[in-house]
């Protein structure tokens, strides 16, 4: 083994620790890795050797081959904690700018859409966990992390545990969902699926919970299926929980807590895909050409008492 390799093997170790330390979730520790990993294998060299310059051409060279704005930022941030933290030389990362990401529009499907696409799904399983992120509105992580005894059927919650942020949170529990699980409760246990206190979702075996890959796949075969030409993914039924939620005049504080948004205006952004409120709205245009309609009966009717 080289001295470069064993200095980086070194380096890489020590992020690992230090990711570790402050509990940062697999996910984030694996794109932080891989953000560090991808600007060594730019500079060819120990990224610990790197200067302002190198940084700078590095952002340079992402932007030249098209990475997208979210996976540049994200790369950002990885080599944000390396420097900051690991190497504790935060001056390096001086000339390395975040850049703005374009604001779009989440697919919402009809009520109708989700209930097609529910029924489309391929088996009890599959149809339950959909039935669960939109009817309680949670992310693919929150749904197969869900637990047997995170179902509160007295008081009709589902309790989240860890969510996204390290957060616990309560969500709703309509009846309807409740009867859903139920079922797939009375299935799965007669099947020897589902363990006690397992998970409400385990996977083909039954000590290991289903994989978000997995559901993932299942969506994407029952919007095929469903024939729904939008572009569906399990976050989908969660964008649709909120919209729907918005045009049934729930209040907009209360649809943040059930989604477990920190910031209001990440709720807000549903204001703008709820089509029943926007039809609700009567255009300026529409009142105007009232009182114009308005004004010409007026006019018609001076002209006519002035001809008699």
């Amino acid at each position: 083994m080289s001295q470069t390799t064993q200095s980086t093997s070194k380096l890489r170790q020590r992020m690992i620790e230090d990711m570790r330390m402050r509990k940062l979730c697999d996910k984030t520790q694996a794109s932080y890795i891989r953000a560090v990993r991808k600007f060594a294998g730019y500079l060819g060299r120990s990224p610990d050797s790197a200067n302002v310059e190198d940084l700078r051409n590095f952002q340079l060279h992402l932007v030249d081959h098209g990475v997208s704005p979210i996976t540049l930022n994200a790369t950002i941030t990885g080599l944000k904690f390396f420097f900051d933290i690991t190497l504790d030389r935060a001056e390096l990362m001086a000339r390395m700018q975040p850049v703005s990401v374009p604001r779009t529009l989440p697919v919402i499907l009809s009520r109708e859409e989700v209930s097609r696409l529910i029924a489309a799904a391929g088996n009890l399983k599959h149809q339950t966990a959909l039935s669960v992120a939109y009817g309680a509105g949670l992310r693919v992580s929150e749904v197969v992390a869900l637990k047997v005894g995170d179902i509160d059927s007295e008081r009709m919650t589902l309790r989240i545990e860890q969510g996204k942020g390290h957060k616990d949170r309560y969500a709703m529990l309509a009846p309807v969902l409740l009867e859903r699980l139920r079922t797939w409760w009375r299935v799965a246990r007669a099947q020897g699926k589902m363990l006690d206190g397992g998970w409400l979702f385990p996977g083909l075996n039954p000590i290991e919970s289903l994989s978000t890959r997995q559901l993932n796949r299942a969506i994407h075969a029952a919007a095929e299926a469903a024939q729904i030409d939008k572009r569906v993914s399990m976050h989908t039924l969660r964008h649709s929980f909120a919209t729907h939620l918005l045009e049934q005049k729930v209040d907009i504080r209360v649809i943040q807590v059930l989604l477990g948004h920190k910031r209001l205006d990440t709720t807000a952004l549903y204001a703008q895909v709820a089509t029943d409120l926007l039809r609700e709205v009567i255009s300026p245009l529409a009142v105007s050409y009232t009182h114009l309609r308005a004004h010409e009966t007026d006019s018609y009717l001076v002209c006519r008492l002035l001809l008699e």
